[in-house]
């Protein structure tokens, strides 16, 4: 997924045993590339993990990288669906309990969220990454926040996405802190910056 590279296609089954065993084969590259990281990660290894024939990963993923891409597509598809569902409740829900929802999301997925990240860092360059994924992030937390704050113009929805995206970025990284030994106290405190900034909208929405 560089912007540089081509991109192979992977092969789509068509029968239910391919369908499995290209399930499968993903749980474990999931598992090879979050071990050992992109460029480490080998597909002799992977098809070994899977129990699988090295001919039999080849046959639906010609190269690394189409398989690679895969999995990050994956990921962003199962995070795409999660923000949907929540935009569907936001409505009905409290701030704080959508703030919640929001932060948990981008911990969410653990296995496909290993393996992804490191594969994104070695195959995008950093505007592709930004080009790629900010506005598809930015995209659902602006409807989000429309569904949530009533009367929310557009373009106020689209700035309040950037505020808790950059909230929801740090506390990311600081969850990656375990041995941190203020990161729980972190975490709360830019979870309740989200949540008073979201509510402090509200009250100055128009109308």
């Amino acid at each position: 997924m560089s912007s540089e590279a081509e991109i192979t296609v992977a092969r789509a089954p068509k029968q239910q045993r391919g369908k499995q065993r290209v399930a499968e084969l993903l749980r474990a590259a999931s598992t090879v590339f979050a071990e050992k990281g992109y460029e480490a990660a080998t597909m002799t290894e992977i098809a070994a993990r899977a129990n699988a024939p090295i001919g039999s990963l080849y046959q639906f993923f010609p190269e690394k990288e189409a398989l690679a891409d895969t999995l990050v597509q994956n990921y962003a598809a199962l995070l795409g669906a999660d923000l949907k569902a929540l935009e569907v409740l936001a409505s009905r829900i409290n701030t704080r309990k959508l703030v919640a929802g929001l932060f948990g999301l981008l911990r969410a997925h653990p296995r496909e969220r290993a393996a992804a990240l490191p594969i994104v860092e070695a195959r995008m360059d950093a505007p592709t990454r930004r080009a790629t994924f900010r506005p598809m992030l930015r995209g659902h937390v602006a409807a989000i926040m429309l569904a949530h704050v009533p009367g929310l113009p557009k373009k106020a929805a689209r700035d309040m996405a950037v505020v808790v995206l950059q909230l929801m970025k740090a506390a990311s990284a600081l969850s990656d802190e375990e041995d941190s030994p203020s990161r729980k106290t972190g975490l709360r405190e830019l979870q309740a910056l989200a949540v008073q900034y979201v509510q402090q909208r509200w009250r100055t929405r128009p109308g």
